[in-house]
């Protein structure tokens, strides 16, 4: 089968959505695939990723988010004959390619709409979009979420489920498996911070991912622990002015690390904090990989989202409601997995085995040529 990828971005661009298509474009060899996207650049352009041939199309400009191309609907027309898809598979939210694949889709062709996310964070463009959304979940062979919460708490899917498959996202397993060098490593971080224990967080500091409730929540925490946190993004300097304001020794900012790096943050720390409290947050890849390297969550009830399937409060890790004082209640769940060593180790196996049996490639792999093969 021939199938053909739309996606806003692919490597080496580097982003959830863009790990996912590359996944399920390079690990499934009996099928050929190509990926149209986006370039970072003005020019078009056609290379090969592993022997994928991508098609990447100029961007003029950026708006709300998304790239705007006058070139788009000729790359997009140029891919589907070059490449004569039998299917193609549309990674959703991606609003303008929507509006030019319906002028130049072909009618035998089958269409997979990969359904990442709701749009949320552009809610105010929505009414423009909305149209072009309803003519995808329309035009859609079938319809592949995330997980069952997302399924069930999406709008736009509501009066479609018959369409709807889950095929969870994955995490790559081969860059958390434990290498020979790492014991060493994780021992330094230990000592780095006292031997005491680590709540760690990683990921894009932007509002939903709730770092401002983690760093809210260290005031409420009696155990004698440091809350070491990872990555950076647009809201990095006002939470590191927060914690400031708090007057807080044991929060600290690493910033970016490399795989390796990160690898061993993972099995030195005693807990994951993942603060998210939006739908945006749709499954959680960080929350999976950091499960895996035995590692149990703290997470927020997140209605519609994946987040509290991937982690399963009281097995996994705990999960917090976002009623009243979350900070605090926040606080207390970190301080019981902090405290609780027997209980940390009990939910740090069950972690690792929850994503170990449904959350790696193969399984999402599995998932999506059983998607394929009803087409």
């Amino acid at each position: 089968m021939r199938v053909l990828h739309i996606s806003k971005y692919y490597f080496p661009y580097l982003g959830g959505v863009e790990s996912i298509c590359k996944y399920l474009v390079e690990r499934m060899p009996q099928h050929i695939t190509s990926v149209v996207c986006f370039n970072s650049q003005r020019k078009n352009a056609v290379d090969e990723v592993n022997g994928h041939r991508v098609y990447r199309v100029g961007t003029l400009l950026n708006i709300a988010r998304q790239a705007l191309s006058l070139s788009y609907r000729n790359g997009l027309q140029w891919a589907i004959l070059a490449e004569k898809p039998d299917v193609i598979q549309f990674h959703w939210a991606n609003p303008f390619p929507a509006i030019l694949l319906r002028l130049v889709m072909p009618k035998d062709v089958k269409l997979v709409l990969h359904w990442h996310m709701d749009i949320i964070r552009q809610w105010y463009l929505y009414w423009a979009v909305r149209p072009w959304e309803k003519w995808l979940i329309k035009r859609a062979d079938h319809i592949v979420v995330t997980s069952p919460q997302y399924r069930d708490g999406s709008k736009p899917l509501k009066k479609v489920k018959e369409k709807v498959r889950i095929v969870p996202n994955s995490i790559d397993e081969s860059v958390f498996e434990l290498q020979a060098e790492d014991e060493k490593r994780i021992q330094e971080l230990r000592a780095l911070y006292d031997g005491k224990p680590i709540v760690f967080f990683m990921g894009r500091h932007t509002k939903y991912k709730g770092l401002r409730h983690l760093i809210e929540a260290e005031q409420y925490m009696r155990s004698d622990c440091v809350i070491v946190i990872g990555g950076k993004g647009p809201l990095t300097e006002s939470l590191k002015a927060l914690a400031k304001k708090r007057n807080s020794t044991r929060i600290h900012f690493i910033g970016r690390l490399s795989d390796d790096d990160l690898r061993c943050y993972l099995y030195a720390a005693s807990i994951f904090a993942f603060p998210s409290v939006t739908k945006n947050e749709a499954f959680g890849v960080a929350l999976a990989e950091a499960m895996y390297c035995y590692t149990p969550a703290v997470t927020f009830t997140i209605k519609g989202s994946g987040v509290n399937w991937v982690n399963l409060d009281g097995v996994t890790g705990i999960e917090v409601p976002q009623v009243g004082n979350q900070d605090k209640a926040y606080a207390e769940a970190l301080d019981t997995l902090v405290v609780d060593t027997n209980l940390q180790k009990e939910y740090s196996i069950a972690a690792h085995k929850r994503v170990a049996d449904n959350f790696l490639i193969k399984h999402m792999v599995e998932a999506m040529e059983k998607v394929y093969r009803e087409l």
